[in-house]
């Protein structure tokens, strides 16, 4: 038998921290075999030797169309959310398609390379000629062959925060926008805040989309939109369909009513995004000591079962001057922001960028598995663990069946005595 495409000699990593070792067959963009051996040749045939192969990673929450943007018009100086906005509302004066679409697919390629398949980028839509979105919209389509992009309707500036907002909100949704977004304690009153959460429900039910919220992106411990967000996937039973982002608030929140709420969460199938990178950096602004962290409660939401997937959230915008795209990094903060310092632990905040994500998503695709698009990484590591602790380079990305990006991991000479 002659493949397309086969790998000898993979770690291949399964869910539930097991891995086997075993060679994988490729064929018209499909993973077709997996077996201790093959006896088969191919047009390309790949040495593993025995490192880790893993479905790619998954990004679950950044901001393509203000990526690359950092010191446009000018610094964060207070490294705070609300300067960021601020920026942001001068920047996005001046966007055009050109521009979002080459900083965009100039992020996505970084991602790619680093082993990202799977994208979800938030574009705002508070601005009447819709530039973010379109532009957007029109990379999803661009990049198709080489990376799935989803796109969420995303009000910067609180559904109720204009006279238009709302209107926008739809139109975007006509337009062809996979998620409904929303900002619930960016709008004007605690009143807005709840109305948007049913907005949202509303048109996610009306258009057949997905949600995704940021939610309680604040340090303020009566910042409680999560409960909202809760209540509506329990009554819609659309909790699998629907995220909750950042929910910072939720690490203020007093015991007693954080407990009682993760009883209420347990009953909602919702699934969490946190940004450590972002989160740490930016919450927490307004304390002396001890600072809060700033991040939700990632440890106990995962403790409980529920579905935690993490973001970089931002590469180089007003909100965050660093950032490369590269997962890892987002794990590894994960790992000692939350204090998830077992070995269970570390290899869930792996879990949390690969299949974590890819349910966030909702993608029903994903997997290294015979009959499911031929979409995997090689990495430069054994295990998880090792992957993480290194930031292990990602040899080789496959892409619907192709060779995509190929990098060779740095070789040190020691010159010593």
């Amino acid at each position: 038998m002659s493949y397309d495409l086969l790998l000898r000699q993979c770690q291949l990593l399964r869910s539930h921290h097991v891995s086997e070792l075993v060679d994988v067959a490729i064929h018209a963009g499909e993973i077709v075999e997996i077996a201790p051996h093959l006896d088969a040749t191919a047009e390309v045939e790949l040495e593993i030797q025995g490192h880790l192969v893993s479905p790619p990673f998954v990004e679950s929450h950044i901001h393509l169309d203000s990526a690359l943007t950092a010191g446009e018009p000018r610094w964060n100086q207070s490294g705070t959310l609300f300067e960021g906005i601020e920026i942001w509302r001068e920047r996005k004066q001046n966007l055009s398609l050109d521009d979002v679409k080459a900083r965009a697919i100039e992020t996505l390629k970084q991602q790619a390379m680093q082993g990202v398949l799977f994208v979800r980028s938030h574009a705002d839509v508070s601005e009447a000629s819709l530039t973010a979105l379109k532009a957007l919209l029109e990379v999803r389509e661009a990049v198709k062959d080489w990376i799935t992009l989803q796109v969420v309707a995303f009000p910067q500036d609180g559904i109720y925060g204009g006279a238009k907002n709302d209107a926008l909100m739809e139109e975007a949704m006509v337009l062809g926008a996979d998620v409904v977004g929303g900002i619930p304690h960016y709008e004007l009153t605690r009143e807005d805040g709840v109305r948007s959460v049913h907005r949202i429900f509303e048109l996610a039910e009306q258009y057949d989309r997905l949600i995704d919220i940021h939610c309680d992106e604040i340090d303020d411990d009566q910042s409680r939109f999560l409960e909202v967000v809760a209540a509506c996937a329990i009554r819609t039973e659309m909790g699998s369909r629907v995220t909750a982002s950042h929910t910072t608030a939720f690490g203020s929140y007093n015991n007693a009513y954080a407990f009682k709420l993760l009883g209420f969460l347990k009953r909602t199938q919702l699934n969490f995004v946190a940004n450590p990178l972002i989160n740490i950096t930016l919450q927490g602004r307004t304390d002396t000591y001890p600072k809060r962290r700033g991040v939700t409660r990632v440890k106990e939401l995962w403790q409980q079962g529920m579905n935690v997937s993490l973001g970089h959230d931002c590469v180089q915008d007003p909100w965050y001057s660093l950032g490369t795209g590269n997962m890892l990094d987002v794990a590894a903060m994960a790992i000692h922001i939350c204090q998830m310092t077992g070995q269970d632990e570390m290899n869930a905040c792996f879990d949390m960028v690969t299949w974590g994500g890819a349910k966030t998503l909702n993608l029903d695709q994903y997997g290294v598995e015979v009959g499911k698009p031929a979409n995997l990484i090689v990495l430069d590591a054994i295990d998880r663990y090792d992957a993480i602790r290194r930031r292990a380079t990602v040899q080789y990305v496959i892409s619907q069946g192709k060779l995509l990006a190929q990098t060779e991991p740095p070789k040190t000479k020691w010159r010593g005595n």
